[in-house]
């Protein structure tokens, strides 16, 4: 199978119908096709960027189709939507090419009857767009009164619709951010993720992984504040092929994660617990953090997980990581036997629905709130693995405040012989303190993934 958009459509089915994770299914069908790495760029874009825009795609449907989109047979709403994304989002992809392959598609997926009504369906679109596709801000279309998706008045659906976001995403971010800032992060959510990589201070200077991947034809650049992080931005290929992979020089993890370790600032020779610890971004920095001498704990409950940990791991060449398999609520043995704990906890993502494109559409409140009583349950039992005056660390990479500031302050009242320590005025993680002394990031204002951390320090008794 050489189709880049039937094998985008074939993801795109295994979404809808089966409920699959729309990277699971694209994994699951790249590994075994064999395309060109710009027909994979493709295929990925279409796919992600079909998931992501789905009430967009389905609001426009509705307003062009004599049938609304939930009333589309499920393959053939998915070709629509493969066609319409194009069409309204990808300028580089000829309008002939849009229609045609879609049309196409129906054709060989059983609608042979109905690619006249995907024809026209989506000629209509261009005839009542034409013209007011401006390009810029991320190819959002902007005389809104000439659009032919139909934004209601209401801020809250016309930006879910406008954006593709459920209502409930939405209003939490008005409340916290207003209206504009709003709109702001619901576009930089929707932009094809950057890809970040640490270096691995224990293999390699970061002048000479930069000056690796520059004589490779990699656009990179530094990071701001973060002194092992460079961003690639451009093709890359695949990851194992770029300079210095198998060498262990540098692995990816985006820079807002790697702010999370600077903050618990781990020095060599400490026993650190990273509680929730696969795939082991933040544990193998640690690991980096402290020379790799002391003894960094890796706890999770996901055995598949964990031995990607190791993997990495032992490409980095670090060895003062420990494997412990289980529920952190459950293993009494770590008890006061911290210098430093890491709880980056299960959480709803909400600061990185770029990078997963149906995670927006899989959380709700209620998942939300769930999410925020297992946050507060590790959180009470990690505090007994600290030593006095030891350092536990609470990040999420998500942006609700019931998950982030609302289970700190929870805590904070449960156990009153804790409190919130800012971080070193050096510390790379410095730059976005709050007053409230913790950590937010802010993907439209900092360009990376949304972030929450706070040190939390148990006081002398």
């Amino acid at each position: 199978m050489q189709n880049p958009r039937q094998i985008a459509f074939l993801a795109l089915r295994d979404v809808h119908r089966k409920g699959a994770f729309a990277d699971v299914a694209l994994d699951r069908l790249l590994r075994r096709a064999d395309l060109s790495a710009t027909d994979r760029r493709l295929v990925t874009e279409l796919v992600y960027g079909s998931v992501r825009r789905q009430r967009s795609l389905d609001a426009l449907i509705d307003h062009l189709g004599k049938k609304k989109a939930h009333q589309q047979p499920l393959d053939l709403r998915a070709i629509l939507h493969l066609g319409l994304y194009q069409l309204r989002y990808q300028d580089r992809i000829p309008v002939s090419a849009a229609v045609n392959t879609t049309v196409q598609l129906a054709k060989e997926n059983g609608f042979s009857g109905l690619s006249g009504f995907v024809n026209g369906l989506l000629r209509q679109y261009i005839r009542l767009a034409e013209g007011k596709k401006q390009g810029n801000r991320g190819g959002e279309v902007q005389n809104l009164e000439s659009d032919p998706l139909h934004l209601p008045k209401n801020p809250v659906e016309r930006l879910g619709i406008l954006h593709s976001y459920p209502d409930w995403i939405i209003e939490v971010w008005l409340e916290r951010l207003g209206l504009e800032e709003t709109e702001q992060l619901c576009e930089w959510m929707n932009q094809t993720p950057a890809i970040d990589l640490r270096v691995n201070p224990l293999r390699a200077e970061i002048e000479k992984v930069e000056a690796a991947l520059q004589a490779a034809g990699i656009s990179v650049s530094r990071v701001p504040h973060l002194p092992q992080a460079l961003r690639l931005t451009g093709g890359t290929g695949a990851i194992q092929n770029l300079p210095g992979f198998s060498e262990g020089w540098w692995t990816v993890q985006d820079s807002s994660a790697q702010l999370v370790s600077y903050l618990l600032d781990p020095q060599p020779g400490e026993v650190v617990i990273d509680a929730c610890a696969a795939p082991g971004g933040k544990t193998t920095h640690i690991a980096e953090l402290i020379e790799d001498r002391g003894t960094v704990w890796a706890c999770d409950k996901t055995a598949s997980r964990l031995r990607k940990l190791q993997e990495n791991a032992k490409r980095l060449s670090l060895h003062s990581i420990q494997i412990q398999e289980g529920d952190s609520r459950n293993l009494p043995q770590f008890i006061n036997q911290a210098d430093r704990v890491l709880l980056d906890a299960p959480c709803s993502g909400l600061g990185t629905l770029h990078r997963h494109a149906d995670a927006r559409w899989r959380q709700t409140l209620q998942t939300v709130q769930e999410l925020s009583i297992l946050q507060g349950e590790l959180l009470d039992r990690l505090a007994t693995w600290v030593k006095p005056n030891g350092i536990l660390v609470y990040a999420t990479c998500t942006l609700h405040p019931l998950e982030n500031e609302g289970v700190v302050r929870a805590f904070l009242e449960r156990y009153p012989q804790w409190q919130i320590l800012p971080p070193n005025p050096n510390s790379p993680a410095a730059a976005y303190t709050t007053p409230a002394g913790w950590i937010e990031v802010w993907p439209h204002r900092h360009q990376m993934d949304g972030f929450f951390m706070v040190r939390l320090q148990k006081k002398n008794s």
